[in-house]
């Protein structure tokens, strides 16, 4: 049985005459009649009664076309999810990310991968840069923005992309000493009580700001640890030091603080932007689409390094 012995009986029922039914389905008569006698013998039954008055569905063809219908409408439903599916309309796609990722350019791409997309199910998780490598090279995540790019074994099966670049900068109370300069210097920051971050998945930014201040700096030896942006400049809000973070942060700024650049400028890692070499997914490719959209000089980046299918 074949789908086009369905359509031949629903036909041949809306019509109710063979030479009707036959014109409807752009076939002769004589080969619709041999073929829905051929579906009779399949099916065991008479699905139809051929009178004088016209062809009519029997008790067994009238069971029989309810289920037909059922079927081809299922049928169209799959060629129509599958479609969605190629075109990444549906289907899951799970992001792991540092929080600062979520002060720029994250937001902008996500509202407007899910204003496209509604029906693909997004897994947002939070982690830091070694866990979102870790994740990502055992399959766990299909995409991670990472301060940096990932290092370590399977590192080298990631296409990885810049989509920010950061420096350092202070962050202070509006009733600081340093609220009214442009920019503070490193003899400056070192007579300061200093609040930065752990570090503790971020250790590249750990070792910027040993080389601006030196490896055994008291000050940062004596610094108060935050868990995140928002932290480090809520405290300095609070008067309690100098913030040190990434230039991220101005898409923070709250009322309150005033924020200066740190001379010598220093240059923290890129954001940057990772997933696996062959994943191919038509879910993946449409976020990547909406990342070249959003992210400026992102585009050229990622169709340098994306690797062909094969």
């Amino acid at each position: 049985m074949e789908v086009r012995h369905l359509r031949y009986a629903l036909a041949l029922a809306e019509h109710g005459h063979f030479g009707r039914a036959a014109r409807a389905v752009g076939i002769a008569q004589p080969p619709l009649s041999k073929q829905i006698a051929d579906l009779e013998r399949e099916v065991g039954a008479r699905l139809f009664d051929r009178t004088r008055q016209g062809v009519f569905p029997t008790a067994a063809g009238r069971a029989f076309l309810a289920r037909a219908r059922t079927a081809l409408d299922e049928i169209a439903g799959a060629a129509l999810d599958a479609g969605r599916a190629a075109r990444g309309e549906t289907g899951r796609l799970r992001l792991g990310f540092i929080a600062s990722a979520l002060l720029d350019p994250l937001p902008t791409v996500l509202h407007r991968f899910g204003r496209d997309r509604p029906d693909v199910r997004l897994e947002l998780h939070e982690m830091g840069t070694s866990r979102s490598t870790a994740a990502l090279v055992t399959g766990e995540l299909d995409v991670a923005v990472t301060l940096g790019r990932p290092r370590g074994a399977g590192a080298e099966h990631l296409v990885s992309v810049p989509i920010g670049h950061d420096h350092l900068v202070a962050v202070v109370s509006t009733a600081h000493p340093y609220a009214g300069q442009p920019s503070v210097g490193v003899g400056q920051l070192r007579r300061q009580p200093l609040i930065v971050s752990s570090g503790a998945d971020e250790p590249a930014v750990v070792a910027g700001l040993h080389a601006l201040l030196g490896k055994d700096s008291e000050a940062l030896s004596g610094a108060t640890v935050a868990r995140d942006i928002h932290t480090i400049i809520g405290l300095a809000a609070s008067g309690v030091g100098v913030g040190l973070g990434p230039s991220r942060m101005l898409a923070a700024a709250r009322p309150g603080v005033r924020f200066c650049e740190v001379a010598p400028r220093t240059a923290l890692p890129d954001l940057v932007l990772s997933f696996g070499a062959r994943d191919h997914s038509p879910v993946l490719a449409a976020f990547l689409d909406t990342v070249r959209r959003n992210c400026p000089d992102v585009g050229a980046a990622l169709d340098r390094r994306s690797v062909p299918p094969g």
